[in-house]
């Protein structure tokens, strides 16, 4: 994390408070960037979402403080046509219909090898065709309970572990996937507040097999906060891995929730093409200009590193005359 000292001039009668520091006196403070992102990551472990943004934001902008959050240099808002959007080298198709082909497939073999193991128990065990209808209605009755009570979490927990387990480019792809949302969402003004990349770890934070692998924030101003913002960090996931491999495969989620808040806001088809498409545009070049960022991201989030900490690698590989 950035060491250069943030200066905070404060008056006799003023009482500000700072982590680990009350100040009553007329004397210039010296507070390092790593402090205030160790003191952000102590607000979010007590899951005080309002003092850690206000950390964030009292270091914003200030000499050695927090130079990059909000402060993303965006491309004007307007009705970019798809040969705009070609000209910049982005294919829509290949970023805005992710479809994903590892967990497919490990589904379908698991589908398979149940068959093929149905098969075998009939054959080496001699089960009667009374048993094996039990046996079938049990497995109807377990997939039916999975679906209704956990929607289906059971089911993506174990696809999604084999996948982290035998499949080290997808694997990779959600790290990468988590990575571009985290980015994004700090440049634009919004402020993670924890990261999950499996739905096992998932589980294990949030004790909810509902909740899948995904990046989180401090949402409690984010009404207030402009669609733009909300736009660019919902693409931001298939965009990377659009940029890395060509073809998106995960994200299809975050794809549906968008369309779903521009239906509920009454856009037109018109409209809500307008927004995507420059939400498209806006956070591929984010992207592009701040991959070595991306990249040093991805590391520390595979490493697990804490909030704070990512938020320093990002402080400390941007150059603030580049953003």
């Amino acid at each position: 994390m950035g060491t250069v000292a943030n200066y905070a001039s404060l008056s006799c009668r003023l009482q500000l408070k700072l982590p680990a520091l009350r100040i009553t006196c007329s004397s210039e403070v010296v507070v390092s960037r790593g402090q205030v992102l160790e003191q952000v990551d102590k607000e979010l472990a007590k899951g005080d979402d309002k003092a850690a943004l206000s950390l964030v934001k009292h270091s914003q902008g200030k000499p050695g403080g927090l130079q990059c959050f909000g402060a993303a240099r965006q491309v004007p808002q307007r009705l970019y046509t798809l040969d705009e959007l070609k000209l910049n080298q982005i294919e829509t198709s290949s970023l805005l219909s992710p479809v994903d082909a590892t967990l497919g497939s490990i589904e379908r073999n698991l589908q398979l090898a149940a068959v093929l193991g149905g098969f075998a128990s009939w054959n080496v065990l001699r089960l009667s065709s009374q048993q094996i209808l039990y046996l079938s209605l049990g497995l109807l009755f377990l997939w039916t309970l999975d679906s209704v009570s956990f929607s289906g979490g059971v089911g993506s927990l174990v696809i999604d572990t084999i996948g982290h387990t035998f499949s080290q480019k997808y694997h990779n792809r959600v790290i990468q996937h988590e990575a571009g949302h985290f980015l994004i969402a700090y440049l634009v003004g919004i402020l993670p507040k924890g990261y999950t990349l499996s739905s096992l770890e998932a589980l294990k934070k949030e004790g909810s097999l509902n909740v899948q692998a995904g990046t989180a924030f401090v949402d409690f101003e984010f009404l207030e906060e402009t669609l733009n913002r909300f736009s660019c960090i919902a693409l931001a996931g298939v965009a990377t891995e659009y940029l890395l491999y060509g073809v998106a495969e995960g994200g299809l989620a975050d794809i549906n929730k968008l369309d779903m808040l521009l239906q509920s806001l009454g856009f037109t088809q018109k409209k809500a093409d307008s927004q995507v498409r420059w939400s498209v545009l806006n956070t591929v070049l984010l992207l592009r200009r701040h991959k070595l960022a991306r990249a040093k991201l991805a590391e520390a989030m595979s490493m697990g590193k804490s909030v704070g900490a990512c938020l320093g690698i990002i402080e400390d590989t941007i150059d603030i005359s580049d953003i």
